[in-house]
């Protein structure tokens, strides 16, 4: 087993928030209904959890092309959407994989970090071979 690729990315919560439920935005199929349903059972706002799940999709996805490098990168059209942010009864996060990205990724653990302070959201991805 190896490290193969980390990603971290970013989110400006207030932004994000200003996009998310906008018609024909990336946002609007980006999450799925159960993504959804566990921000909006949070004390605070959905948005605030929302952008969390964003900066993890968008993590997983930088480790997973950082672990290709100078390789053509692989990249389905809905990838967002089939990345998913699940938590256990105590909230600890785990990406769960569908679609094309599961085919790519079949051989790979994801190690996956939020977090939210103030007006920012982030998340750290990491991928090791199995």
């Amino acid at each position: 087993m190896g490290i193969v690729g980390i990603g971290i990315d970013l989110v400006s919560i207030p932004d994000f928030a200003e996009q998310v439920d906008q018609p024909g935005t990336v946002f609007a199929e980006t999450f799925t209904p159960g993504e959804r349903r566990d921000a909006s059972d949070k004390s605070s706002s959905a948005a605030r959890h929302l952008a969390a799940r964003w900066a993890a999709k968008e993590a997983v996805i930088k480790a997973w092309s950082g672990s290709r490098f100078a390789q053509r990168p692989v990249l389905p059209e809905d990838i967002h959407r089939d990345i998913e942010v699940v938590t256990d009864m105590w909230g600890r996060p785990r990406v769960r994989l569908s679609g094309e990205v599961a085919k790519h990724l079949a051989d790979v653990t994801i190690h996956v970090s939020l977090t939210h302070e103030a007006d920012t959201a982030a998340a750290v991805a990491i991928l090791e071979t199995t």
